[in-house]
């Protein structure tokens, strides 16, 4: 990674201390066992890394488990589950507004694995079209920022499904946090072409007011006013298998221009509050593009991303690829290229990455 020397927010790297280079070894295992009444599934992540920047070198070695969850057929329609569960849906790519918990839902980094929360939960599926999940989070799982907001929490889910149209309504509810809504749906109009839309309505821990007014403080605030977020997206299929699909963000809990501007401002004279409480977004209007390669592939597989942050016009140019050597070992890798100046989002921290690795399956 080529960490920008003239960074605001972390210049010459001596405020956040980024890794330039990490060397990995990961260990991914899965494990199922069922009968018909109960299944077992887990998925275990073992792994070392070996970081180096200017400052020296460090490691630093974990072992958990992403997944786990022991699941009881109770009766007909009614299932008990309980372990630790991804609680994502929805089509979204860039983002994830009807999810409470996973709003970044680690699809623009096919490396990333998402770790899951832990909770207990029923469902109800009395057929082929509806159901309905009441979860009880115990806590939001391995690597979980603390405090924990989502510690204790409920969630309400229903979703329903036709041949044209899939839908589904969430509400969340942690105990020192307003009430989450959120829905998603899809409707695919032809072989070819799906359009789908998220949305979520949201108060949020913590957040880092930027006042217009740059000669004025940051403003932390805790817990957030609510703000809704909305994607809407399209997917087109080709006869070859790839696919386009282009994408339309706006979060309510973003900046204005002005905001950002005065946000980047503050940090000259205001060291690691704006990079230790940075936004989830800065912005607040996005575009996202992503062009494929045919999923089904047993070859390899490529993934080309764009991402244009409309609030102060900067751009993110990702590429990915894997291809197999053998039929148990692919080679693969990552590039991320922003383009834009140390004000901008996109170029904030950083003006290149890449990453290259190998994948065996045993």
């Amino acid at each position: 990674m080529k960490l920008r020397d003239d960074s605001v927010l972390n210049p010459y790297n001596q405020i956040a201390r980024l890794p330039q280079r990490s060397d990995v070894a990961e260990l991914r295992f899965g494990f199922k066992a069922e009968n018909e009444t109960v299944r077992f599934t887990a998925r275990g992540i073992g792994s070392t890394r070996e970081m180096r920047n200017a400052f020296g070198q460090s490691s630093h070695t974990e072992g958990y488990l992403s997944l786990w969850q022991v699941r009881v057929r109770a009766a007909e329609g009614w299932n008990v589950a309980a372990g630790r569960d991804v609680l994502n849906w929805g089509a979204g790519q860039f983002r994830s507004p009807s999810s409470p918990f996973y709003f970044d839902n680690g699809r623009t980094d096919p490396m990333r694995e998402l770790v899951g929360m832990d909770v207990a939960k029923v469902s109800w599926t009395p057929d082929m079209q509806s159901s309905t999940t009441l979860a009880r989070v115990v806590r939001s799982g391995y690597g979980a920022a603390q405090p924990d907001a989502w510690r204790n929490s409920w969630l309400a889910k229903f979703d329903a499904r036709g041949d044209e149209i899939a839908w589904g309504m969430v509400a969340a509810k942690a105990p020192h946090l307003g009430a989450f809504y959120g829905a998603h749906g899809q409707y695919t109009m032809s072989d070819e072409l799906m359009l789908y839309g998220e949305f979520g309505s949201s108060v949020l821990p913590v957040v880092l007011g930027s006042p217009e007014d740059a000669a004025q403080p940051y403003q932390i605030r805790s817990p957030s006013p609510r703000g809704n977020a909305a994607l809407v997206g399209s997917s087109y299929t080709f006869e070859s298998g790839q696919s386009l699909m282009l994408e339309y963000l706006h979060d309510g809990h973003g900046y204005t221009r002005a905001e950002e501007a005065a946000y980047f401002q503050r940090a000259t004279t205001q060291f690691g509050l704006p990079l230790g409480l940075m936004p989830r977004l800065l912005g607040r209007d996005y575009f996202h593009a992503v062009w494929q390669a045919n999923m089904m592939s047993e070859t390899g597989y490529w993934r080309l991303m764009y991402t244009r942050n409309l609030t102060d016009s900067g751009n993110e140019f990702a590429a990915y690829g894997e291809t197999t050597l053998h039929p148990r070992l692919s080679i693969y890798a990552l590039a991320v290229l922003p383009q834009g100046g140390a004000r901008q989002e996109a170029g904030a921290l950083f003006s290149r990455s890449f990453t290259l690795g190998l994948k065996s399956s045993i």
